[in-house]
C-alpha cells in the first residue's frame, strides 16, 4: 500500500482547529464562500467540493481547517450566523418600550446586519423558512431564542398603554416586521429587475420601510 505524502501526513497530524495568522486569514475566507453557497443553493445541496471549486482550494483544504461537512456548518453557525445576528438583540436592548422607537431600532438593526452580512437574507429563506430547512429548529434554540416573544411582549405593554394601535396584534406586528425587512433584501434582484431599480440601494429601502412604519400610506 502507498505511503502517504507528506502533505497528506500533514493534514492528519494537523486536524481541524482555529489556526492563526495568514491560515487564519485563509479559514475566514473559507467560511465567507461557504456562506455565501449556502444561501444561494441550500446547505443540504452544497458539497464541500463545490465550495473548494468556489474557494479555488483543494477539498482536503477544506477538511484540514474544518473536517466533514456537520463540522464545517457548525463552524459557520458559530462563527458567521450567530455574530451576524448578535447585534438584533443588542439595538433593541438600548430602546425603550416606545412602539415607533421599537421598530425603527429593529428595521435599522436589520438592514445594517444585511449591509455586513448579504448572503444572510436568502440563507434565512431557504434554511428556516423553508420546509426541511436545516436552520430551522436552530432558529427557536440558539440562532434568536426568545428574541421574537420577548418584542411581541414589549408591544403587548405599549399597547396596553394606549401607545400601540388596538387593532394589531403585538406578535403579528413581529411578523410584519420580518416581512418589511428581511424579505424585501432576500427578493432584491427580482424587485430590481422587475422595476429596473438598481438605483434604490439599502438606505433607500430602509427609508421606505420607516416612513412606512411611521406613517403607512397616508398623504400626511
Amino acid at each position: 500500500m502507498p505511503k502517504p505524502d507528506k502533505s497528506t501526513r500533514r493534514v492528519r497530524a494537523r486536524g481541524a482547529g482555529r489556526p492563526s495568522g495568514d491560515e487564519g486569514d485563509l479559514r475566514a475566507r473559507l467560511l465567507d464562500v461557504a456562506a455565501a453557497q449556502f444561501a444561494r443553493t441550500g446547505i443540504e445541496a452544497t458539497s464541500l467540493r463545490a465550495i473548494a471549486d468556489e474557494a479555488r482550494v483543494t477539498p482536503a483544504m477544506l477538511h484540514y481547517y474544518f473536517g466533514d461537512k456537520a463540522r464545517f456548518t457548525e463552524a459557520l453557525i458559530e462563527e458567521r450566523l450567530l455574530p451576524a445576528l448578535a447585534p438584533l438583540r443588542e439595538h433593541l436592548e438600548q430602546v425603550d418600550d416606545d412602539p415607533r422607537a421599537l421598530m425603527e431600532a429593529f428595521a435599522r438593526a436589520v438592514g445594517e446586519i444585511v449591509q455586513r452580512h448579504p448572503w444572510l437574507p436568502a440563507l434565512w429563506v431557504r434554511e428556516v423558512l423553508c420546509e426541511g430547512g436545516t436552520l430551522r429548529e436552530l432558529m427557536f434554540s440558539r440562532i434568536v431564542p426568545n428574541l421574537p416573544q420577548l418584542l411581541a411582549q414589549r408591544f403587548a405593554a405599549a399597547q396596553g398603554k394606549g401607545l400601540l394601535n388596538p387593532g394589531l396584534d403585538p406578535r403579528l406586528l413581529v411578523v410584519s416586521l420580518v416581512g418589511l425587512t428581511l424579505f424585501p433584501a432576500a427578493g432584491a434582484p427580482i424587485w430590481r429587475r422587475a422595476f429596473g431599480a438598481q438605483d434604490l440601494g439599502p438606505d433607500a429601502l430602509l427609508n421606505h420601510t420607516l416612513a412606512l412604519l411611521d406613517r403607512g400610506v397616508g398623504a400626511g
